[in-house]
């Protein structure tokens, strides 16, 4: 299975709920950078997760009990995560395994509960990969509302090896002020929903892709201002900072601005990943086992 990373094409903070998270206003899209999650039958009578390097139990071992504990009667499985989004990036890596382990069980559930409800437990991001596509998403992340496929374009990501834990990003932005009333929420809503509904492409609305939590981010982690410039810089139509961060992103129209952009990047020293957007259902996304 493939797990596909999300990019936050703008991401407008709201006012903190009762239940201590934020509302927020977010265009979701896939991205071609994804981790491969190869699923077979357990050898040993009880479910197996290994994914090197992360500790446990992460979030896609977090998604198989959760469906076991819901009552989920599947043989037991050994689920071998190939890592290739970068973790802690703000690209929604662990949030899209617990997607694709949670997508296994889709219609095998009892009426009591069902994937959508596990996945706003797991956390923000995860509703939304249980069916990853271009989508506008509200309250803390269980709204999702697919929208029209936008024309492909490609992204620049500058990964940071220094993680910034989101909760320390969104406690900033708590500090500095950032958050927006409900009202500005749906207003910022009503005005994406407008943008994207013809199915434009993202830069045809660039100035409306603004992500509240960058100058939190860049607080506490300065070296995410200097990405942006560098992408800037080397041609990007847009630079954005991804989700909570650190990693910064760069907007191109086609794969070509992208590929230069990159090279003359990496002559500075810096290294990048290039991806592409994807479009479609999960079905277009997912591919063979490895």
């Amino acid at each position: 299975m493939i797990a596909p990373a999300k990019l936050n094409l703008c991401l407008y903070l709201g006012p903190v709920r009762a239940d201590g998270l934020h509302e927020i206003c977010s265009l979701f899209i896939p991205i071609s950078l994804a981790d491969r999650l190869s699923v077979r039958e357990g050898a040993g009578g009880t479910d197996e997760v290994v994914c090197p390097g992360l500790p446990a139990p992460d979030l896609t071992a977090l998604a198989l009990r959760s469906l076991r504990d819901a009552g989920w009667q599947h043989p037991p499985l050994r689920i071998e995560v190939d890592k290739r989004i970068p973790v802690a990036a703000g690209l929604g890596g662990g949030s899209a395994d617990a997607g694709a382990v949670l997508r296994l069980a889709e219609g095998q559930l009892g009426k009591n509960v069902g994937v959508e409800e596990i996945a706003a437990r797991l956390g923000a991001d995860v509703p939304s990969q249980l069916d990853p596509r271009f989508a506008i998403v509200g309250g803390a992340g269980e709204m999702v509302t697919p929208l029209p496929d936008p024309p492909p374009f490609a992204v620049v990501l500058l990964a940071d090896g220094e993680g910034v834990p989101t909760a320390d990003v969104y406690a900033e932005a708590d500090r500095l002020g950032l958050g927006r009333s409900e009202r500005e929420l749906a207003r910022f809503r009503g005005l994406l929903l407008a943008a994207s509904a013809t199915g434009a492409g993202p830069l045809d609305y660039r100035a409306l892709l603004t992500n509240d939590l960058a100058p939190a981010a860049i607080s506490l982690r300065p070296p995410i201002g200097a990405a942006l410039e560098a992408l800037e810089k080397a041609g990007a139509e847009l630079a954005l900072v991804a989700g909570s961060g650190p990693t910064a992103v760069g907007i191109f129209a086609d794969d070509d601005a992208a590929e230069v952009a990159a090279a003359a990047l990496r002559r500075d020293g810096r290294e990048t990943i290039v991806a592409r957007s994807v479009v479609g259902a999960v079905g277009a996304i997912n591919g063979p086992d490895d």
